[in-house]
């Protein structure tokens, strides 16, 4: 690890007033660990830190306008999507063309921001878990703050191991000269061991509150979440059931659909925080926190004609027409304004933007885009409907088929169906599909439901196949071993394709770190 981790800027953050809803950062001193957390205004200020820290912001930073959060470079890997400035942002080019291996120089300081910011997270986390004990204050609030703590460090680890496989692992705070910064590679077994630690604790200590009610605050439904994520990667299927069958029995439920258009359950979603269905969001804020160029990834680069709030518009993430076809076209969210688009007219000044590739509706900030130039529409970390199909897949996976099973994967397509065919239906013909079968349905809807939040590889790491999306028939989805697959950009996975390289520059300055295999 780096050397200058024991020197971290500890930015403390601050609960506003009642009128606020945001935890606002409020940069702190030269103060060492220990005193950062000597009371309880200190410990709160600072485990909120880890809020807007590491790796959260791999998925819903967009502080970019030529390249997307760090999380959607994953998906390049599948050719499925493409960013139409790779020219200029090689590292999305590399990743489409399987060819990161002979570019290890020009990938490492996206790895380098990954790395540092990540053990940043944890390092803060760990002084937390150390120091949060000994604080003078309520016992309750006290068992809080460390269970966020912990899921903090717990979710930096996850995003660590499924980028770099083995990784140094570290639980105690760098906080002296003296204290050891450089350490080996821990087995991937057991960085999971500590992530699961980490999160157990956090789902048993945490209030049972959804995160919108607990003010926008990491609880028991959000750790059980995460949990259940942790366990459907290393694929302990009967784990993830019970920890997705959590959240499922919570107040958390999925959005409903009024109408199949504009009042559907994914414009919802993309308008409106703090619905029932969202288990863990990242905050925006017109004055605070804005969501940066997010509303300027749903056009082409055309969309400068139309709109004057950006100067940039660009398809930074945009789907290929193979990859559309992973829709039948009875699917709503490949209908018109959905998830995708192809035309809008600016109520302001009656321009129109048109084009023959989709731009992504979903990430649409109308008010943004045409009015204030700030983003305000939060970001979604996980929702209901994930719960539902680790659930579904969880259990078939452990115990086989079963109406249970069956019924949790029937409400994500049933809200998906354009002709009425209900949960009911939907049940009595999936809980008759085989145990592989019905799998595969799950890997299917996953590819569907959430192709704009970056989890498509993480689902291709953990299965070890690759989605083949039929070129002539709208909605077919077969599936191959991923190792000798083509991408839709026609490059052939290699073993080495499935981690990132550890940056040069971390290697240079911890000769206990070895590289991937593969890279230079």
């Amino acid at each position: 690890m780096k050397n200058k981790l024991f020197l971290l800027l500890l930015a403390g953050m601050a609960l506003t007033t009642s009128c606020n809803k945001f935890l606002e950062e409020e940069p702190r001193s030269n103060l060492s660990l220990e005193q950062y957390y000597a009371n309880d205004g200190q410990a709160m200020a600072t485990v909120n830190s880890l809020y807007r820290r590491g790796a959260p912001s791999r998925y819903s930073v967009a502080a970019s306008a030529y390249v997307g959060p760090t999380a959607s470079i994953n998906t390049m890997l599948t050719g499925y999507f493409i960013n139409t400035y790779e020219g200029q942002e090689q590292i999305c080019l590399f990743a489409r063309q399987l060819t990161r291996q002979q570019n290890t120089s020009v990938v490492s300081s996206t790895m380098n921001t990954i790395w540092d910011e990540s053990y940043k997270a944890i390092n803060i986390a760990n002084a937390g878990v150390k120091y949060i004990p000994g604080i003078n204050m309520d016992e309750s609030r006290k068992k809080t703050l460390l269970a966020e703590t912990k899921f903090f460090r717990a979710y930096n680890y996850f995003y660590l191991v499924k980028t770099f496989g083995a990784i140094p692992l570290s639980v105690k705070p760098n906080e002296t000269l003296a204290d050891e910064l450089y350490l080996d590679r821990t087995d991937v077994a057991k960085v999971y061991e500590l992530i699961e630690t980490d999160l157990k604790d956090a789902v048993a200590d945490l209030p049972a509150a959804t995160f919108a009610a607990r003010g926008h605050r990491i609880g028991k439904y959000v750790a059980a979440m995460t949990l259940a994520s942790v366990y459907l990667q290393q694929g302990k299927y009967a784990d993830a059931a019970a920890a997705a069958k959590i959240v499922i029995n919570s107040p958390h439920k999925m959005t409903a659909n009024v109408d199949l258009q504009f009042n559907s359950a994914y414009n919802k979603l993309r308008t409106t925080d703090d619905l029932e269905e969202v288990i863990y969001a990242q905050e925006y804020d017109a004055t605070i926190n804005n969501s940066g160029w997010w509303t300027t990834y749903a056009f082409s680069s055309s969309a400068t004609s139309v709109f004057d709030k950006y100067s940039i518009f660009e398809r930074i993430y945009g789907p290929t027409n193979q990859f559309l076809n992973a829709y039948n076209t009875k699917d709503l969210r490949i209908q018109p304004n959905q998830f995708f688009h192809y035309k809008y007219t600016n109520p302001v000044n009656g321009k129109t933007w048109t084009s023959d590739v989709p731009g992504i509706w979903y990430y649409f900030d109308e008010q943004a885009a045409t009015v204030t130039g700030r983003g305000t529409k939060d970001w979604n970390f996980y929702r209901f409907p994930e719960a539902l199909l680790i659930a579904a897949e969880g259990i078939a996976k452990s115990t086989g088929v079963s109406a249970e099973a069956a019924g949790y994967l029937a409400q994500v397509k049933a809200r998906a169906n354009t002709e009425g065919k209900t949960v009911a239906t939907w049940t009595t013909e999936l809980q008759a599909l085989s145990a592989d079968d019905f799998v595969k349905e799950c890997w299917r809807e996953r590819l569907r439901e959430f192709p704009l939040e970056f989890k498509m590889w993480d689902d291709i790491l953990r299965t070890k196949m690759f989605p083949v999306i039929s070129t002539t028939e709208a909605g077919k989805i077969d599936f191959v071993p991923l190792v000798g697959a083509k991408n839709a950009s026609g490059a052939t996975f290699k073993e080495s394709d499935l981690l990132w390289p550890i940056s040069p520059d971390e290697i240079q300055r911890n000769n206990k770190l070895t590289q991937n295999p593969g890279y230079q």
